[in-house]
């Protein structure tokens, strides 16, 4: 076993863990943050997206040993931190425009939006189509169009 230490949702953790020990399972089972979700544990389905410093990626397809200290990730359960309110402003888009129908998948949509919106702002450009068709997330129960409504509609308010 090897210590790890990395912020995740704004605190700095630190864990005893095998260095190839998948992310995901440290946040899920170590540190008990369950809204990454597993789904496919091979970088497909991305039920698992989260941030890590400010950007997107799948913690099920990265080893422990491969955080850093200076690194931070952001879950869905420190999103609303980072606009200090109670919701992100793409979370309420999400709830606006009803999106969810089982829910497994919402999270990992709902980081990916973010990181998106960030993204292209970070570009000087608003969201087009074809950004909109970049996002990869499988959504089991086919909610693909609210789910682009409301990514448009949350980068009007982030």
């Amino acid at each position: 076993m090897a210590q790890h230490t990395f912020t995740v949702n704004g605190e700095s953790v630190t864990v005893d863990v095998a260095d190839d020990v998948r992310l995901l399972w440290v946040l899920r089972d170590v540190l008990g943050i369950t809204g990454p979700k597993y789904g496919c544990g091979i970088n497909v389905c991305k039920a698992c997206t989260s941030h890590i410093n400010g950007k997107a990626f799948n913690p099920c397809s990265v080893r422990v040993a491969d955080i850093g200290p200076d690194d931070e990730v952001t879950t869905i359960e420190g999103l609303a931190d980072t606009v200090d309110a109670d919701l992100h402003p793409m979370q309420e888009a999400w709830i606006e425009r009803d999106v969810a129908q089982c829910g497994y998948c919402q999270p990992g949509q709902i980081m990916a939006a973010v990181a998106l919106v960030n993204k292209v702002r970070a570009e000087g450009r608003a969201i087009t189509t074809a950004d909109l068709d970049g996002i990869r997330n499988i959504c089991r129960c086919g909610t693909y169009h609210r789910i682009r409504e409301a990514v448009v509609e949350g980068a009007k308010g982030m």
